[in-house]
């Protein structure tokens, strides 16, 4: 059984490729079957409106042209993020909230004022339009290369350009040659021109959905993580004061019965008053050494004085097992991601000593680079029973709290029979 807590972010393509050629293809296609389409869905919608006053029979056909549209907003928004590499999240139809029909016309209402579909249907419509005007420059380009060379293939000097050229309306004689290349690279530089556009334009409609969804994604995430924090806060609290509450508080009263009794025989028999002193005393210690280790799992002095390297072969030295430590790091790290693996590997260990069974464990932490980001990755592994589950308000449900809180991620696999292995990846910077 694994346990996953992922933190993901949404990113957007500063300056996408241009991709002159598919572009072009692109553009062409739409061009020619993309205009089909408008005129199709003009008709669907002029029968709707003109069919609504015969007993609202048009209204069908509104009700489907609208998921007509919405399905070509979702492919506009494929085939550009595709098109330009952006990362852009998919049109989503939203849902009823409750059965019956006046819900579903309500959500009808609700996906029909959605901005990001009519923006998408309008990148769609732009897209058709230039498409159609590139294949009308590229027309123009490929008949006059044609015109311009028809003296090589020996075509009849009287014909003009607008026999080949069709209803262009330009008239010049065939042995003009130069002045039909001149045309020929005007046509190429309009297709170039509209291809730009294309790209400036839809990159534009669509990329600020791009945005969109970074910075929703980007809210998203700060929720998870204040979640977390506040999740770990409160465990760590538990903890504190289920330690006080079961280990210090009775060693602290015992001590203070074991006083009250040598008070009241100091008089009458000193050496067995002496003696109770003496018990108060190493009791007073050991509550001094759970205080100690107490403190230590709310915060780790060494951590900051010494780095996490220091820190994790002092955990190390300390564990009942043996442990085999493989740390590279190269300096410190931000606070909040060095105690994140601290603690999760502090965690992991005192489970192995304590519920494992476990006679070794094998402890890797490494730094790892990824789109130039660095981040810390830990494994823990070792050979015990297995079974570990993450319990809501136990040490590991801590632990996944706080780095989730530090932007990682936490992952947990231990089947029945071992091994069990604990791994977290926590960001540098996020």
């Amino acid at each position: 059984m694994t346990s996953t807590s992922k933190v993901l972010t949404g990113t957007v393509t500063a300056r996408p490729p241009l991709r002159l050629g598919t572009s072009l293809l692109h553009m062409a296609a739409l061009g020619s079957a993309g205009l089909l389409v408008l005129s199709l869905l003009a008709t669907g919608l002029a029968i709707g409106v003109a069919l609504t006053p015969l007993l609202g029979l048009g209204l069908l056909i509104l009700v489907g042209m609208v998921y007509a549209i919405f399905g070509l907003a979702r492919f506009e928004i494929l085939r550009i993020s595709t098109l330009y590499g952006m990362d852009v999240s998919p049109l989503a139809w939203r849902p009823r909230h409750r059965e019956g029909f006046g819900e579903y016309v309500r959500s009808v209402g609700r996906n029909l004022s959605n901005g990001r579909m009519w923006a998408a249907t309008g990148s769609f419509v732009f897209s058709c339009l230039l498409g159609s005007l590139m294949l009308s420059a590229l027309q123009l380009t490929v008949r006059s290369i044609i015109l311009a060379f028809a003296p090589v293939v020996k075509m009849d000097a009287s014909m003009s350009y607008e026999t080949l050229a069709g209803p262009l309306n330009i008239d010049l004689p065939i042995h003009q040659a130069p002045w039909l290349l001149l045309l020929a690279v005007l046509g190429v530089a309009v297709v170039v021109g509209l291809v730009f556009l294309h790209r400036i334009v839809t990159v534009g409609i669509i990329g600020s959905m791009a945005r969109e969804t970074a910075l929703t994604e980007r809210v998203r995430t700060t929720a998870v993580q204040r979640e977390g924090a506040v999740r770990a806060a409160e465990v760590e609290r538990t903890r504190i004061e289920r330690d006080l509450h079961d280990g210090v508080q009775p060693r602290l009263v015992s001590v203070a019965m074991t006083l009250g009794l040598a008070h009241q025989q100091i008089d009458s028999d000193p050496q067995q008053a002496k003696e109770l002193v003496a018990e108060a005393h190493a009791s007073t210690k050991s509550a001094i050494t759970e205080l100690r280790q107490l403190t230590r799992g709310i915060y780790a002095s060494v951590l900051d004085d010494r780095g996490l390297d220091a820190a994790l072969s002092a955990i190390a030295g300390r564990s009942h097992i043996p442990v085999a430590l493989d740390v590279q790091l190269n300096g410190r790290y931000p606070r909040v991601t060095e105690a994140a693996v601290y603690f999760t590997i502090a965690e992991a260990l005192t489970n192995a000593a304590k519920h494992s069974r476990a006679q070794r464990c094998q402890v890797t932490v490494r730094v790892r680079e990824h789109d130039g980001k660095q981040s810390l990755w830990a494994r823990i592994e070792d050979n015990g029973t297995g079974g570990a589950r993450i319990t809501p308000g136990g040490g590991l449900d801590g632990i996944n709290n706080r780095v989730v809180a530090a932007g990682g991620a936490f992952t947990l696999v231990s089947p029945q029979g071992g091994p069990t292995a604990v791994e977290v990846n926590v960001p540098c910077a996020y």
